[in-house]
């Protein structure tokens, strides 16, 4: 019998209508890793957002950081993480022998709405613990807000299979808390707003 969405019933399993939620993951990164994913004439970030069905915008700018950002269902969210994961450690291990013993750990630098950092750290660290200690991530939520904005950098490391599982659990977290009031996004290299800021408060 074809299923009701005209699916053809091709994984219309339980757990696929869960992660029919969209959801967006803002990821901060530096010039190189950025290169590494956009790849020759952007053929790389073509293939993950072909292979992944994901949305990948990549903000403009010279500065060294730029926010890579992947909405998509949580399907096609994590199938791009993980992509981008495999890609960077690819890069790094580039350099050596590609011995696995020996594999670099991969960080990846999320940002997440302060108000929702609140729920993964949790009840005296407990929440964080649990996902350090399920996953064999090392995940660390900065204490203080990115410049300009009401988010936070929550950082990932290790390898790619444990990376990836750490950010489903963040995002299942995130999904369960949205955030409170209003967020005002980071922009990388926007340190101009600070300077026009501390320039109207000081007249000299």
């Amino acid at each position: 019998m074809a299923s009701p969405d005209g699916a053809g019933g091709v994984g219309g399993s339980p757990e696929e209508t869960e992660l029919s939620i969209t959801l967006t993951l803002r990821m901060l990164m530096h010039g190189k890793e950025i290169g590494s994913i956009i790849g020759k004439k952007g053929e790389t970030v073509k293939r993950i957002r072909e292979q992944s069905s994901a949305r990948i915008t990549i903000s403009e700018g010279s500065c060294p950081e730029r926010i890579t950002t992947i909405t998509g269902s949580t399907d096609a969210v994590f199938r791009a993480v993980s992509m981008i994961a495999f890609k960077l450690e690819e890069d790094l291990g580039a350099g050596g022998d590609g011995v696995s013993a020996g594999r670099a750990p991969v960080t990846l630098r999320l940002v997440i709405p302060a108000s929702q950092c609140g729920s993964l750290i949790g009840k005296a660290g407990a929440k964080i613990r649990e996902i350090r200690e399920s996953t064999g991530a090392q995940v660390q939520v900065a204490g203080d807000l990115l410049p300009n904005s009401t988010e936070r950098a929550v950082t990932v490391s290790g390898v790619p299979d444990t990376i990836i599982q750490c950010v489903r659990q963040i995002c299942a977290v995130i999904l369960e808390s949205p955030p409170k009031g209003a967020t005002i996004p980071y922009h990388p290299g926007l340190s101009l707003g600070s300077i026009l800021l501390s320039a109207n408060q000081v007249r000299g």
